[in-house]
């Protein structure tokens, strides 16, 4: 037990360490230079450890998708894992699914141990650049590692225009306990009132992202609600769509009637809503 304590101190203390070494790379890294602004030798590393936290985190949120040093990606890779360590990863046989292979799942999906996780992305695919934004996107890109924006932004240059609403983009979960991550662009909805082209789009976001899964032979994936935070998408009407267009696609295609859908939320709302929806009963 004391040797146990121990190890725990000096991991602790590494992972301390792992944090100021990776501020003060991110300071001085030309993917960082145009948010910087020749001012890194000026500014101090925060020395409360949440605060360093944040300060990383938003960094590593605004950083261009430029290769980074061998060193910063071991470094960063050690931090994650450890971090991961230090937290509850859900398990597949932790969550209790239906007949029909479909679960609901209250939270934080960047710690779900599924084949893929769904990434609620913008047409750029690259993440979101906000420092500390509270979205889904950037929680995804900050806990996969800058490898997974580097991924994106490969991918996007191949293509060479931005991803369309309803598409969708796989890459590997790197740092994440997921294997990949499915990045779909859902549709936005300026007035919170959806047309019948957004209900098509959104449609269109479970059906892609379910295409990729079977082409890659996976056997779980876990649904964020896909346009319901900063796109405003009606959370009852987004819920509705996403459990129909889950069951018409497990019911279309055979090769996914042994797939395992979990519908991930956040909010106590959205709980209830799919609750009710996976028992057969309407939302109210």
């Amino acid at each position: 037990m004391k040797e146990a304590g121990c190890w725990r101190m000096a991991e602790t203390m590494a992972q301390q360490g792992r944090l100021r070494w990776m501020a003060g790379y991110l300071l001085h890294d030309p993917a960082c230079a145009y948010v910087i602004a020749g001012n890194s030798d000026e500014m101090a590393l925060p020395e409360d450890e949440e605060e360093l936290k944040l300060f990383v985190r938003a960094l590593v949120n605004v950083r261009e998708p430029l290769e980074p040093s061998a060193e910063f990606l071991s470094v960063q890779d050690a931090y994650l894992a450890e971090r991961l360590r230090g937290l509850h990863v859900t398990q597949l046989d932790e969550i209790s699914f239906d007949d029909e292979g479909l679960a609901v799942w209250q939270g934080n999906i960047t710690t779900l141990a599924a084949d893929a996780i769904v990434n609620a992305a913008n047409s750029q695919m690259l993440g979101c650049f906000v420092p500390n934004h509270r979205c889904i996107d950037n929680a995804i890109q900050t806990y996969a590692g800058v490898e997974l924006r580097l991924a994106c932004a490969e991918l996007m240059e191949r293509q060479g225009h931005e991803e369309g609403v309803g598409r969708a983009k796989i890459t590997p979960g790197f740092n994440l306990p997921a294997r990949y991550v499915l990045h779909t662009v859902g549709p936005m909805l300026p007035t919170g009132i959806p047309t019948a082209r957004d209900r098509w789009s959104l449609r269109s976001c479970y059906t892609s992202c379910l295409e990729l899964a079977l082409e890659q032979g996976l056997g779980s994936v876990a649904f964020c609600c896909i346009s319901t935070g900063e796109f405003r998408y009606p959370h009852k009407e987004a819920a509705e769509i996403a459990v129909d267009a889950v069951r018409k696609f497990k019911s279309d295609h055979a090769e996914a009637a042994q797939m395992k859908v979990i519908f991930n939320v956040f909010k106590d709302e959205d709980r209830d809503i799919y609750e009710r929806l996976l028992a057969g009963k309407k939302s109210r």
